[in-house]
């Protein structure tokens, strides 16, 4: 289950319409046409990018749970 925390959020003007990026996750930004359509994006990569890096956790957590328990 995904616990969502507040994340600081960068907003910037683009040739395209609006860029944001989250500097609390590395990598993490997204873009849109307008103000409220970058910030309605950059929610769901944030939300994306946090699922990843819990399953990411989970993986490593059970490598190293049988890496243990071959030993």
């Amino acid at each position: 289950m995904t616990c969502m925390a507040n994340y600081r959020v960068v907003l910037r003007t683009s040739e395209e319409g609006y860029s944001v990026s989250c500097p609390g996750l590395p990598g993490c930004w997204s873009q849109g046409a307008t103000e409220a359509e970058a910030l309605a994006n950059i929610q769901i990569a944030i939300q994306e990018y946090v699922e990843a890096a819990e399953e990411l956790a989970r993986d490593e957590d059970s490598r190293i749970g049988l890496a243990c328990r071959l030993h």
